[in-house]
């Protein structure tokens, strides 16, 4: 029971950790990893039985590739880690995370590894989700603080890296609405 509880320890840790993207700019309230872990699984039932992906492996593996954060925290290019040395980090820990698991370690560690190696039609279609949430939220916050266009650098950061076709057409949507929505507030500055 002790490993379970170990476990929970760490996922409590990622219910509560800020990402830090958002705090490093500065956004009040910003979303915690397990937050976005959850959009992203959520974002899995997007998937219908003809895009010929599994669901429940994008689930799970959504739900996984962050976990390490628990740990190591959320190191992004703006913390002076080499990626090398944050894979090394983040392998090490979901060693670690997965060994509290007994029996689903492996399942735990393939997910992760899978994800990481980026070569399964999932793990690719998972990368999308997780630069996809992040072009939402970045959306969100410019609506809820009223400052149009001020995170486009997150929406820069992921120019033609998408590959899903439906997540493609998911963002070119968000591009159409925030566009409108920052000439809209161009045309109305009372607003």
């Amino acid at each position: 029971m002790n490993n379970y509880i170990k476990f929970m320890e760490v996922l409590g840790n990622v219910k509560h950790l800020k990402r830090t993207g958002w705090v490093l700019r500065k956004v009040k309230d910003c979303e915690t990893v397990s937050g976005h872990m959850y959009r992203m699984a959520m974002m899995s039932f997007f998937l219908e039985d003809s895009h010929g992906l599994d669901r429940i492996r994008v689930m799970e593996m959504s739900l996984v590739h962050d976990l390490a954060e628990g740990i190591v925290g959320d190191i992004t290019p703006y913390c002076g880690v080499s990626r090398e040395e944050k894979l090394l980090k983040e392998f090490s820990a979901m060693t670690e995370i997965a060994s509290l698991l007994g029996p689903n370690k492996d399942k735990m560690l393939a997910l992760f590894n899978e994800y990481e190696e980026g070569k399964t039609p999932e793990a690719k279609f998972v990368k999308d989700l997780d630069r996809l949430d992040m072009v939402m939220q970045a959306y969100e916050y410019e609506k809820r603080d009223s400052c149009p266009q001020k995170l486009q650098e997150f929406f820069d950061s992921t120019e033609n890296k998408f590959s899903h076709p439906l997540v493609v057409d998911i963002v070119n949507a968000i591009k159409e609405q925030r566009a409108k929505a920052a000439s809209t507030d161009v045309d109305n500055p009372n607003r």
